[in-house]
């Protein structure tokens, strides 16, 4: 289950997002503008580009966390999302990128609980997003608007979502534009765990807060990424936001119990496979203290 909900990741959140962020020019470029190439040059990368994909592919999705909030029998609360009102304000490329990822999070949770209705108005606001920062052109939105509109659809869905990952990740990277997709995916993380610490703030759930303690890990490749564009004023803000969440999670430890292997038969070949459990040690307070900061960071990036 854990790997089919990993596979979700890039199937139905992380596609379709980095599909909405591709162009050879930002449209913002005196707002906000840090390209590889002038990185490369003067400062170069701290992570390489084929780590930072290594990284990006680890990202927990909120698809897989929305899978998790849903199976563990909470309700659907429109309260955690991200009105689409909010769009209009954000008239920089910083806050459009984020805010790509933020709604592209919002999608994934409306889609596990198959708000069709409401799907329709997050795919129109990820498109006016999608147009600002001129990406538009990667986004087919008359498609995706239609296959949304039934659940019975969502197999489609995913197909057309992850045939354009590859095309959509190399552009970006050929591109020099790798600073955009880097906001994206944060602004993806930042809803994800938002949802999360929500959903047990209004009822405790010892999975999902397991889960929220194992965000301690991708929290530091996040920010390692993010540390590649720093000379930016505005990422650097944003930098400085996330380290206060990962100064939350200093004393939340998690531990691995390696548990016996397993022989499976996979496509007729039989694979030896190592069954291992994660341990996390995560309290009450702790959350607490997690959930302030993520509060404190998402409001940052939608207001």
């Amino acid at each position: 289950m854990v790997n089919y909900f990993k596979q979700l990741i890039f199937i139905l959140v992380i596609p379709l997002i980095f599909s909405c962020g591709n162009s050879s020019e930002n449209n913002n470029s005196d707002d906000f503008s840090v390209p590889d190439s002038v990185l490369n040059e003067d400062d170069p990368l701290i992570v390489s580009e084929q780590a930072m994909a290594d990284i990006i592919s680890n990202i927990s999705s909120p698809v897989e966390m929305s899978a998790l909030i849903k199976e563990s029998g909470v309700q659907f609360n429109y309260k955690y999302l991200n009105p689409t009102d909010n769009i209009d304000s954000y008239n920089t490329t910083f806050k459009q990128a984020l805010n790509l990822g933020i709604l592209g999070a919002d999608l994934g949770y409306l889609n596990m609980y198959n708000k069709t209705g409401t799907v329709l108005s997050y795919i129109t606001s990820i498109k006016t997003l999608a147009d600002n920062i001129k990406v538009g052109q990667f986004f087919d939105f008359s498609t995706l608007k239609r296959l949304a509109t039934n659940s019975d659809n969502l197999d489609s869905l995913m197909y057309i979502s992850v045939s354009s990952f590859d095309q959509m990740d190399v552009f970006l990277r050929e591109n020099n534009r790798s600073d955009v997709s880097t906001l994206i995916v944060t602004g993806v993380w930042i809803e994800g765990l938002f949802l999360a610490t929500q959903v047990v703030k209004d009822a405790p759930n010892k999975e999902i807060e397991e889960r929220i303690g194992e965000q301690k890990l991708i929290l530091s490749d996040l920010l390692l990424i993010l540390n590649n564009y720093k000379r930016d004023k505005k990422i650097f803000d944003l930098i400085e936001m996330i380290n206060k969440i990962k100064e939350q999670y200093a004393n939340v430890t998690i531990s691995y119990e390696v548990g016996e292997p397993e022989a499976v038969e996979v496509d007729g070949v039989l694979t030896i496979i190592q069954n291992e459990k994660s341990i996390v040690n995560i309290t009450q307070d702790q959350i607490k203290s997690i959930t302030k900061e993520v509060e404190n960071v998402r409001n940052f990036v939608v207001k």
